[in-house]
């Protein structure tokens, strides 16, 4: 069993990630959550000895406005850009309610519309990286649990079972994380 605040401890000790979680509340953004590899690559980064930022290449942020319009999101992406200055272009926000828009010409298939920035991250291709912590109260989002996250394991998620791109996905993460193991 991993204790969450290990976890946590991991998190915030990247100074970028204890940036965005100091700064984007004053956002306000609906259903607001930093998630995805920013959280559990620091996570491995500190348990390998690594330096935090390692292998991290961008910081997911996720909100939910059903207001679908580009003007909507592109609004958001640009008062974050004022906010965030420097690190900006490493940061990458997205509305969830958008996400069906544009997904099949990134990825190949049509997704459903997402109900929920937790329904978006509950999409990720691997399920230990599922992960999500809210900006308005800090609180830890992981559907599938720590556990593997924390032992290296990278599974396929049943919610969205692509192969194809689990693979590669947890193959890049293995080049970078040697000690992953992936489990097919």
């Amino acid at each position: 069993m991993m204790n969450p605040n290990d976890f946590m401890r991991a998190v915030k000790a990247n100074p970028v990630n204890a940036l965005l979680l100091d700064r984007l509340p004053s956002l306000n953004l609906p259903q607001g959550y930093l998630c995805a590899g920013s959280l559990f690559q620091s996570f491995w980064n500190v348990k390998s000895g690594l330096d935090i930022p390692h292998g991290i290449k961008d910081y997911d942020v996720f909100y939910y406005d059903p207001d679908t319009s580009w003007e909507a999101e592109d609004a958001v992406i640009t008062q974050a850009r004022d906010l965030l200055g420097a690190i900006a272009d490493k940061v990458e926000i997205r509305n969830q309610a958008r996400v069906h828009l544009w997904y099949e010409a990134r990825f190949g298939s049509p997704i459903e519309p997402l109900t929920s920035s937790k329904h978006g991250i509950e999409q990720f291709l691997i399920e230990c990286s599922c992960v999500g912590l809210a900006l308005d109260d800090g609180s830890l989002y992981a559907p599938y649990g720590l556990f593997d996250m924390a032992s290296g394991r990278l599974k396929m998620n049943p919610a969205n079972p692509k192969p194809e791109l689990f693979l590669q996905k947890a193959q890049d993460y293995q080049s970078r994380w040697p000690w992953l193991q992936i489990i097919t």
